[in-house]
């Protein structure tokens, strides 16, 4: 069991303290544990933290509710990926309010080769489901894995379809893993986990599905896919956010044309006249959109970081210039003391800059 643990749950239950504040913690204390030994005085000085803040981690006293959520994950199989962990979806690190824990029961893997999300209407016409059924059955042969969010009309069509032509298919959800919502596709959950899909949520169990969840967990499904399809949505609606986060993600968006005057058209034509979204008829489209079909050679540039400060920099250069690198031979090439080596490999880390091996050694990702 990772010693870790608690803490790393721990500070996802401190009140106010969100994604991206709890990155600034970690950052700024050396590490999750290191966040919870810290003086108030200190917590107040990181960026973001305030007074209030810094009494809410000071006096936090959640530690018992933790180790009963960690019963539930020992008990029923749930995998748990931190930030910085290499099973964390890497796709998902890429977005600046990426949750910095997150719970899966399933296939364990979660960063496919390849993966998209299908989203849409509660309430789709046979239209958007026919148009479900031939994307995904042509699709099929390129093996990527289905994003949605189990949720009635589409999303439930998407990834029914894809257990039919044995595809994974990932279900994102705005609750805890203690539960099913709606009830009535806990068989559909049963199929997706047997057939090497999963269920993710950045939830912990007993969190039921209130309705300001449901564009947090939005924000998951864009984060974890290379494209999102929005098959039929009226102009307001959960797949329309979705598409609307991806874009400042850098995702590709597409959506299926309907005509004018049709309710659930006119959130997909509404992105496509607004240059939100590709116009898709068909598989091609995708394939063309995301080079499924062409291989493209890239070369290799020594990234330019502006954003670096000097003791990124000078860390990150000398990982980039080998293949692997062990902390020994940063401390001697660096000349830094362990304590700034440790911060500040975390910050590279948080960049999505460098990862972690086996054996305390590091690897660039650029």
């Amino acid at each position: 069991m990772d010693n870790d643990l608690i803490y790393k749950i721990a500070l996802t239950q401190i009140p106010k303290v969100g994604s991206v504040t709890a990155k600034n913690l970690i950052s700024y204390c050396g590490g999750v544990k290191e966040v919870f030994s810290k003086s108030k005085s200190f917590l107040k000085k990181v960026p973001g933290i305030g007074e209030t803040l810094a009494a809410n981690i000071f006096s936090f006293d959640g530690f018992e509710a933790v180790r009963e959520e960690i019963d539930f994950i020992n008990q029923n199989k749930v995998d748990v990926h931190f930030l910085l962990d290499n099973s964390y979806p890497h796709r998902l690190k890429q977005i600046p309010d990426c949750p910095i824990v997150v719970y899966s029961k399933g296939s364990s893997n979660l960063n496919p080769e390849k993966c998209i999300a299908i989203v849409g209407t509660r309430k789709m016409t046979s239209y958007g489901k026919q148009f479900v059924h031939k994307l995904i059955e042509e699709i099929s042969v390129y093996q990527p894995t289905i994003v949605s969010g189990l949720a009635y009309g589409v999303d439930v069509q998407a990834h029914k379809q894809s257990l039919k032509y044995d595809l994974p298919t990932f279900g994102v959800v705005a609750h805890g893993l203690d539960q099913v919502y709606p009830s009535l596709h806990r068989p559909i959950v049963q199929e997706m986990i047997k057939n090497k899909g999963a269920v993710i949520s950045e939830y912990t169990s007993k969190t039921i599905p209130i309705k300001e969840n449901f564009p947090m967990r939005n924000r998951l499904v864009a984060g974890m896919v290379d494209a999102v399809i929005v098959i039929e949505s009226a102009n307001k609606g959960g797949s329309l956010i979705t598409a609307e986060l991806a874009n400042p993600y850098n995702r590709d968006v597409l959506a299926l044309p309907g005509a004018i005057n049709q309710k659930y058209s006119a959130g997909c034509n509404y992105l496509i006249k607004k240059n939100k979204a590709h116009l898709i008829e068909g598989i091609e489209d995708l394939v063309q959109l995301l080079n499924w079909d062409v291989q493209i050679e890239r070369k290799v540039q020594k990234p330019l970081f502006q954003d670096f400060t000097d003791n990124q920099q000078k860390l990150f250069s000398i990982i980039h210039e080998n293949t692997e690198v062990g902390i020994d031979h940063l401390q001697i090439k660096s000349g830094f003391v362990s304590s700034l080596i440790a911060i500040t490999l975390l910050e590279l880390e948080m960049k999505n800059c460098i990862v972690s091996l086996p054996g305390k050694r590091y690897k660039s990702l650029q």
